[in-house]
């Protein structure tokens, strides 16, 4: 589809309301320069454009601070789905297009990055400037919005600081949750959640936990999941978004970061709606009952985006809970990023950031002067603002992924939060029946995800279970699985099963690998394949190779007969089933529930905090923006 005039104006996903100049890329295309280019190419542009406004990188931001009037980046990474940073040239191709074309020498010299370079990003006392030089030359944005960031392959993870260890041996051994907690008077808590039920379901199960403690609980997320909060028990607010827009989005761009124009309204529209609801979440009156509410402490995910803002115009304490790494480690790359080196891994959660930051900036600024009377944000220490200091829980097994040893106190490892939906479940009686006919069947589904060509996809899952002598059950759900032809004794397609329940039917599981299907497979002692469509899909996909409890993941985007009938196959070796049934019991005793409750009441500051300046992000971490001159 070709973009409309409107669009093109404003390829920017930093800023839709300021000039940017149209530059579409060729697919996974490299643009990789250093500062002088960064020059000759910005003179390149006014001269190809006539205005002066549409440059590349905008000099007054980087020489003058960064001013929200006319700071905004509007080349570099802050338009994201193109190139990182810069262009090397421009051919005019038509009248309305114009596209980047980079010398084949020049691309060859950039990928022949020296590994003494590469490890001066380490060095705190390089000036920011050169970090920033050195960056052009090693990140890609892809044209799927994931991060690629290279670094040549003679640099050891040593350069990071970081040692190597058993990771599955040694189990948070740092610090213990396992303290008596002592008396907090009963407040009010809400809770942001922005995503999937898959992202809601685990502070469903924390938020019944706290309410047990004599705490008033508010789940606000997306009025889709309304009956699901309000069954549970909890209060409910409605935040903005779609969860069903918001899917089909991650699974077209793979990530956070549009990959075209036509994407860029779309992520905007939505963001705007849920950052714009999160101060009447923690103030407002119940909308149903109208009885009163005022937060006394936040807890959100971040895809949330205005949460730490939130908390700090009502001057109240936050914790970040999350289901996928998102505090800079040695030990694995950012989930959006493709890093193959093990010495790039803890820039990536930094580059990620800053580009999630620079495309939401505005929006941010927007809600901090109209509607949390705050200075605006003029710095980058995350794409939160300032929350170096905000503890974070994150919501997985110590045992598939303990917590990285250079994470401080402050970052828990709760383990996986389970909702008990099993004991009061009631199975039709046609499943039961089913069930009862054969043997233990593998269950296949990718849950609230949209699937592109579902009725190629089911064939495709037939094929497989029938030419691996299997029986299956096909889960229908958004992406519209399940159109047989004809109906088959070896399949069964069903809507929405509790997984606790469902899987402990199974002998094997095949899903996309969000981080609550991933925990109860692994709970049911569940070979698994993961299918992984965006997000941290692909990261839980690898841990649970590494693991050995299922084969290499499979992108959606390469998922084939032959593929799925190889991971079945994987799957039915009595060496992998011996595998899960060891990482099964290994979390048997595991409450990530508990965890998160008493990870929340350590941090929770035992005074309400009285508000102080926010602090410049530490010179030791890096941060891109501040290489941009935002700081």
């Amino acid at each position: 589809m070709v973009p409309s005039p409107e669009h093109r104006r404003n390829w920017s996903f930093a800023s839709s309301s300021s000039s940017s100049v149209e530059v579409p890329v060729k697919s996974e295309q490299e643009i990789c320069i250093d500062a002088k280019q960064m020059d000759s190419s910005r003179d390149s542009l006014e001269a190809a454009s006539g205005d002066d406004s549409r440059a590349g990188v905008d000099r007054s931001a980087m020489n003058n601070g960064g001013a929200e009037s006319s700071g905004t980046i509007r080349r570099s990474y802050s338009e994201v789905g193109t190139s990182p940073v810069g262009i090397s040239n421009i051919e005019k191709l038509d009248s309305s297009q114009r596209k980047l074309e980079i010398p084949k020498n020049e691309a060859q010299r950039h990928r022949n990055i020296l590994a003494e370079e590469a490890a001066q990003i380490f060095d705190n006392n390089l000036p920011a400037q050169q970090k920033l030089n050195l960056l052009n030359r090693i990140a890609t944005v892809k044209d799927d919005g994931t991060v690629e960031f290279e670094v040549p392959g003679d640099v050891e993870p040593h350069a990071l600081g970081g040692g190597q260890r058993d990771v599955y041996t040694e189990v948070a051994e740092e610090e213990s949750l396992e303290t008596e907690l002592q008396y907090i008077p009963p407040l009010q808590i809400v809770m942001l959640i922005v995503g999937t039920r898959g992202d809601v379901q685990p502070f469903i199960a924390i938020g019944k936990r706290l309410q047990d403690y004599g705490h008033r609980v508010r789940l606000a997320t997306h009025s889709n999941f309304k009956d699901f909060v309000l069954t549970a028990g909890l209060e409910f607010y409605p935040l903005g978004g779609d969860p069903k827009v918001l899917a089909g989005y991650m699974v077209k761009n793979k990530g956070f970061l549009p990959s075209g124009p036509s994407e860029i309204p779309i992520q905007r529209n939505q963001i705007k709606e849920i950052i714009y609801s999160l101060l009447p979440a923690c103030k407002d009156p119940d909308p149903d009952s109208a009885i009163p509410f005022k937060a006394d402490a936040i807890i959100a995910n971040p895809p949330a985006y205005g949460h730490t803002h939130v908390a700090e115009a009502l001057k109240v304490p936050i914790h970040i809970f999350f289901t996928m790494p998102w505090t800079p480690t040695s030990e694995f790359p950012h989930p959006l990023s493709r890093v193959k080196q093990p010495a790039g891994y803890r820039l990536s959660y930094q580059i990620v950031d800053s580009m999630i930051w620079l495309g939401i900036r505005d929006m941010i600024n927007d809600l901090r002067k109209k509607k949390l009377k705050l200075r605006p944000v003029t710095y980058l220490s995350g794409s939160q603002g300032s929350d170096s200091d905000v503890p974070h829980g994150y919501i997985w097994s110590p045992h598939l992924v303990p917590k990285p040893k250079d994470w401080g106190p402050k970052i828990d490892v709760v383990g996986f939060c389970f909702l008990d939906l099993a004991t009061n479940y009631e199975p039709p009686e046609s499943l039961v029946k089913w069930l009862e006919a054969g043997p233990k069947p593998i269950y296949i589904g990718f849950g609230s995800l949209p699937v592109q060509e579902p009725e190629k996809m089911t064939q495709i899952i037939v094929d497989a279970l029938e030419q691996t002598g299997q029986r299956g059950i096909i889960n229908k759900g958004w992406g519209g699985l399940g159109s047989l032809a004809e109906p088959k004794d070896s399949v069964y397609l069903l809507d929405n099963v509790p997984h606790d329940w469902l899987f402990l039917q199974c002998m094997a599981v095949v899903h996309h690998g969000g981080a609550g299907t991933t925990a109860a497979g692994l709970k049911a002692a569940c070979p698994t394949t993961i299918v992984p469509f965006f997000g941290d899909q692909p990261f839980w996909g690898d841990r649970v190779h590494a693991r050995g409890v299922g084969p290499a993941p499979i992108p959606i985007d390469e998922f084939s007969l032959p593929k799925l009938i190889d991971a079945i196959k994987f799957m039915l070796d009595p060496k992998v089933k011996e595998k899960a049934v060891e990482l099964a019991k290994a979390m048997e005793n595991e409450d990530g529930v508990s965890g998160a409750v008493k990870a929340f009441f350590k941090h929770l500051p035992r005074k309400k905090p009285e508000l102080e300046p926010s602090p410049e992000p530490p010179s030791s971490l890096f941060s891109i923006s501040r290489c941009f001159g935002c700081s």
